[in-house]
C-alpha cells in the first residue's frame, strides 16, 4: 500500500469553495499516470462513498450529490490530483479522503471538510 497525502481541507461557509489536494511522492510517475484516481468522503455515522474519479485517459465520473458543483483533475508530471469544490452545502462536511488504484495501491490520511450552514 502506498501513503497518499491530502491538504486543502477546512471550515467554509455554505456556498463557499475549496480545492482538496493529493500528492503521490512515493509513487513512480508512471504508477501514477496509469492509475485510477478517486476522491471519497465519510460523514460521521455514515458509510465511506465516492465522491469523484478520474481515469488514466483523464474521463471522470462524479456522485450525483455533487456532479456540477466539484471538479476532479490530475497532474500525471508532479503526480498531484485535485478536488474544486464550489457550492458547498453543509452535507458535504466529512472526512475526505484520496485514492489511488493500479499497480500499487493505497489512501490518503484524510482531510477535514466542515461546511457551516
Amino acid at each position: 500500500q502506498v501513503r497518499l497525502v491530502e491538504s486543502g481541507g477546512g471550515l467554509v461557509q455554505s456556498g463557499g469553495s475549496l480545492r482538496l489536494s493529493c500528492a503521490a511522492p512515493r509513487l513512480i510517475t508512471s504508477t501514477f499516470i496509469n492509475s485510477v484516481m478517486g476522491w471519497y468522503r465519510q460523514a460521521p455515522g455514515k458509510e465511506r462513498e465516492l465522491v469523484a474519479s478520474i481515469n488514466r485517459d483523464g474521463t471522470t465520473d462524479y456522485a450525483d450529490s455533487v456532479r456540477g458543483r466539484f471538479t476532479i483533475s490530475r497532474n500525471g508530471s508532479r503526480k498531484i490530483m485535485w478536488l474544486q469544490m464550489n457550492g458547498l452545502k453543509p452535507e458535504d462536511t466529512a472526512v475526505y479522503y484520496c485514492h489511488c488504484q493500479g499497480s500499487e495501491s493505497g489512501w490518503g490520511q484524510g482531510t477535514q471538510v466542515t461546511v457551516a450552514a
